[in-house]
């Protein structure tokens, strides 16, 4: 018998009482009953997210959320600024060239966050900007940006701050609403613990006035639509078919999100992270993140003469884990120890075995045993 663990950043384990809602009889999606569920988990979305603006649900991948900042507010031709940290981020430079923005991209060496001072002479130089676009967490490269900061910066200018959530969200310190943040997009098969298939996506004030003048062609992914069903009769509605199940089972998770408190569930993470960081750096290994690193992950550099996706496969084959290796420019040189979602204080402990039998196996020089010891010695030193 092997048993089988998710450690990676998404998809992330789902708890029993989420999986269990997902078995029960679906119910229609027009009814009442499921509009009171919904008006549940839109209230619930709000309170992770830290917004009083609207939140709409869409039946897609965080993907698809992203997608739909960008088609509703950036006209052909319309200047947008990327604050790229890795792989996802570069995505909002795809995602934008492909609705025809001219982008101007921000781009620190991976490993890095965004600097605020370039982010703010980027402005200074492009008063025409209508939106800057970057990450709070990066799991390619396990770096997270300071959101509160950009903000700041975007607080007084044309452009908006559209900031994809998607695995920070639920996992460390955020306020969209405090830090200025004009849309956020997040998924749900991360920090919200439940399959994937849905994706958020909040708009202040400000992004809704952009939004009402786009002019950019869309259908399914119109906010405009979100919107009018999200104001109709006495309950929120959906424009097209839920994703019952899923949205029942996101009410369910959102529960016992609030239960922990979100307070708690950011300190959570922030634990776990700091196990698994400094027991890699006790194995005498380097972690990738030179600067703030994420709390949802931690990024390793492959040590020399290991194959990084013999390693990976190593761990999931053998040791029934599934943790990340490398993507992009990335790939088979790091891999990626997920601490995101449903875990607990004996998932480090877990992860960093399976990654000391796993290096030992394959020849590496490292002390069995001396990550996991340091694990368990910060989790003490945490009272967790």
């Amino acid at each position: 018998m092997k048993k089988s663990y998710i450690m990676a950043p998404g998809p992330t384990e789902v708890p029993p009482e989420v999986l269990i809602e997902g078995a029960r009889p679906v119910i229609h999606h027009r009814t009442p009953q499921y509009r009171k569920i919904l008006t549940e988990v839109i209230d619930g979305l709000k309170y992770v997210i830290q917004t009083a603006n609207p939140v709409y649900i869409i039946v897609s991948s965080g993907t698809g959320a992203m997608e739909a900042a960008v088609a509703n507010t950036v006209n052909p031709g319309d200047k947008v600024i990327v604050a790229s940290i890795g792989n996802f981020g570069d995505r909002w430079e795809q995602i934008a060239k492909a609705y025809g923005a001219n982008v101007i991209k921000i781009s620190p060496e991976w490993g890095y966050a965004v600097k605020p001072e370039e982010l703010k002479k980027a402005l200074d130089e492009n008063p025409d900007a209508v939106a800057v676009f970057t990450q709070l967490n990066e799991t390619s490269t396990g770096v997270y940006n300071d959101i509160e900061k950009i903000g700041l910066l975007t607080k007084n200018h044309k452009a908006l701050l559209v900031v994809d959530g998607i695995s920070g969200v639920g996992a460390q310190p955020y306020y969209s609403d405090k830090w200025n943040v004009d849309i956020t997009v997040v998924g749900s098969q991360k920090g919200f613990m439940i399959p994937p298939g849905l994706a958020f996506i909040s708009v202040s004030e400000k992004a809704k006035k952009v939004i009402e003048a786009n002019k950019s062609p869309k259908f399914y992914f119109d906010l405009k639509k979100y919107e009018k069903s999200a104001i109709k009769e006495k309950m929120p509605d959906t424009p097209f078919t839920s994703a019952v199940s899923l949205v029942t089972q996101l009410a369910t998770a959102l529960k016992l999100i609030k239960e922990e408190t979100i307070e708690k569930v950011w300190e959570r993470h922030r634990i776990l992270a700091r196990a698994v960081r400094e027991a890699v750096i006790a194995l005498g290994l380097t972690p990738f993140a030179k600067e703030n690193p994420a709390v949802v992950l931690c990024s390793v550099v492959v040590p020399d003469g290991v194959d990084g996706k013999v390693l990976v496969k190593k761990i999931r084959d053998d040791y029934g884990i599934s943790m990340a290796g490398g993507q992009g420019k990335l790939e088979g040189k790091i891999f990626r120890i997920g601490t995101l979602g449903y875990t607990d204080r004996f998932d480090p402990i877990i992860g960093i075995a399976a990654t000391e039998m796993a290096l030992k196996e394959l020849g590496a020089k490292i002390e069995i045993g001396k990550g996991v010891k340091r694990a368990m010695e910060v989790l003490i030193e945490e009272k967790y």
